[in-house]
């Protein structure tokens, strides 16, 4: 029985991929700061899938805290198969005004606590013969957004950083997905203030689409994967129009 390591997997995204994953017999390694939400969650998937779950209630946002979670995998002598860097969150505003010291918290997670486990982990499935590993970007990654400036930024970085590394360790027999949902009901849309689509209303997709999704585009081995139709034609117009349009653009939709 292989084994998933999901970060963030309290809330929103993360928690239903621990679901989806459980459901596919899959052993959960579920990492996050609230250990009374991993509690419940590993009650109510042991009760009903039988798979084993282990527990890190650690938060990622620290400089130091990629490492510390890997070496409490590995002192369980825990072999992750999959690795999916879900944990992140964005903060909407003016760049001006934005809390700078957390801020940097939100960078740290989005982009170097994930290059860290992706390296600590990914070594470890080269010299296992293989893995998986699951990156979540935005589709804000295809674009720069005023009043959502480092969280676009971020997660440019994670889907560069992530299409790279796909390509450099594909001989090594360790598969490097992307995925890129649009804005998603969960608990990042209420610490975001995106409780609706920019300027349109429209709903957003609930996380259990983007997790089944998420499976879906793992099984077929996908480097980079959009969520929605809809987000699939919005990532390819900054390709086809001039860059200060697209900012102007996002930047009207984001008022």
């Amino acid at each position: 029985m292989k084994t998933v390591l999901i970060t963030g997997a309290s809330s929103g995204i993360g928690k239903e991929l621990a679901y989806v994953y459980a459901e596919k017999d899959y052993n959960l390694v579920l990492a996050a700061r609230r250990k009374d939400r991993l509690t419940e969650i590993k009650n109510e998937i042991s009760e009903k899938h039988g798979v084993a779950v282990d527990l890190f209630d650690i938060d990622l946002s620290k400089t130091d805290s990629a490492g510390r979670l890997y070496k409490k995998v590995k002192d369980k002598n825990i072999k992750v198969d999959v690795l999916i860097n879900n944990a992140g969150f964005g903060m909407k505003g003016s760049f001006k005004d934005i809390d700078i010291t957390r801020e940097e918290s939100m960078l740290v997670l989005n982009m170097v606590t994930l290059t860290k486990l992706t390296r600590l982990f990914g070594n470890d499935m080269i010299g296992a013969g293989g893995g998986h590993i699951i990156n979540i970007a935005s589709t804000a990654a295809f674009q720069a957004i005023p009043g959502f400036a480092a969280y676009a930024a971020s997660k440019a970085y994670v889907l560069n950083f992530s299409e790279a590394i796909a390509y450099e360790l594909k001989d090594d027999n360790v598969k490097v997905t992307t995925i890129c949902p649009g804005a998603t009901q969960s608990e990042f849309a209420k610490v975001a203030g995106m409780e609706k689509l920019p300027s349109t209303g429209t709903k957003l997709p609930v996380s259990r689409d983007v997790a089944e999704f998420t499976y879906q585009m793992m099984t077929k081995g996908k480097v980079t994967a959009i969520h929605g139709s809809m987000n699939k034609l919005m990532a390819v117009g900054p390709r086809l129009m001039p860059r200060r349009l697209i900012t102007k653009i996002a930047g009207k939709m984001m008022e």
